[in-house]
């Protein structure tokens, strides 16, 4: 039972009530005061007694803190309320940008589970991989179960393994491909931030409530784009990129021919060097296969004029 007193402005506490209230400390208590996070008791004679206001905050700053955010950045948060504005829009921005992503949902998968999606056989390394890249998350007390946050990019992996992909090869291919998205999240957000949100951010005052919903909507809209823009763009580079690929290896135009009927030519590299020099390493194979079909077609013609007579009959020219 804590002993609040029922004053004009409300029940007041003393700093030990306080800390029973609010799961903090009476030593962490302090130390928000001191860090200018809390605001300070009222002195009421020899007693220093708090509010629900202090309440209020100090369950805001341990909301905050579950998210992750650090004291430092939590003070500039805090300083909407010290500057007489309610931290609701704040806090809704801040929920915006923490909450879910994606509409996925965190699966569940025993390592027995695990095990048979990837063959069968028991790789305790590969596991240990993908719990260091966060493909896995161990649950707590149990030693033969995951979570998975991603069920699709486990999926994937499961594909590709299924393709003849090793385990070691595809944890490898998925750790430089964060560190290539990563880059591309951290330009869309410069760019979303230079172009849409600086009137929120710059400014000698801090956003208002209205300028926080405002800036949460806009989380809300733009959050998506991002993802729909990175997909046209794969989609269209990975159908150039593998046209392209095809006709590195298959010597073929944009309809190529199936495989079987491609054949391989060395080239002596002086006449390759030639060749690109007269009209570019891009063209170089189109150039030698356009002039190997005329030298064809030339000499089909020269066969022609040798073996029909000049009143156009079949024979032998004498």
């Amino acid at each position: 039972m804590t002993d609040a007193a029922e004053g004009p402005a409300g029940p007041a506490y003393r700093i030990e009530d306080l800390a029973h209230l609010s799961g903090a400390t009476v030593r962490t208590i302090r130390a928000y005061q001191d860090r200018g996070l809390l605001p300070r008791p009222e002195r009421r004679g020899r007693a220093n007694v708090y509010a629900d206001a202090h309440l209020v905050r100090l369950r805001q700053i341990a909301e905050l803190l579950d998210r992750g955010y650090t004291l430092a950045s939590i003070k500039e948060l805090l300083e909407a309320w010290n500057a007489g504005r309610g931290l609701g829009g704040v806090l809704g921005l801040v929920a915006e940008v923490d909450g879910p992503w994606t509409d996925e949902e965190t699966a569940r998968v025993s390592r027995a589970e695990l095990d048979e999606r990837f063959g069968g056989i028991r790789d305790d390394a590969a596991v240990a991989e993908a719990v260091e890249l966060g493909v896995l998350e161990p649950v707590p007390g149990e030693d033969d179960s995951f979570l998975v946050p991603s069920p699709q990019e486990l999926a994937v992996a499961a594909e590709l393994h299924l393709a003849g992909i090793p385990l070691s090869a595809i944890c490898d291919h998925l750790r430089e491909l964060r560190g290539q998205v990563e880059h591309i999240a951290a330009r869309f957000l410069e760019f979303t931030t230079e172009q849409v949100f600086v009137r929120y951010l710059d400014g000698p005052h801090r956003p208002t409530d209205p300028d926080a919903a405002e800036a949460a909507s806009l989380v809300r809209r733009l959050r998506p784009l991002a993802q729909q823009t990175v997909d046209a763009e794969l989609v269209r580079v990975m159908r150039l990129l593998a046209v392209r690929h095809l006709r590195l290896h298959y010597g073929a135009d944009e309809s190529p021919e199936p495989p079987d009927r491609a054949r391989s030519v060395a080239i002596p590299a002086e006449t390759m060097r030639a060749v690109e020099e007269l009209v570019g390493a891009e063209r170089a194979a189109e150039f030698i296969a356009l002039a190997a079909e005329r030298e064809v077609r030339a000499r089909a013609l020269d066969r022609l004029a040798t073996t029909h007579g000049p009143s156009g009959d079949l024979g032998e020219t004498p």
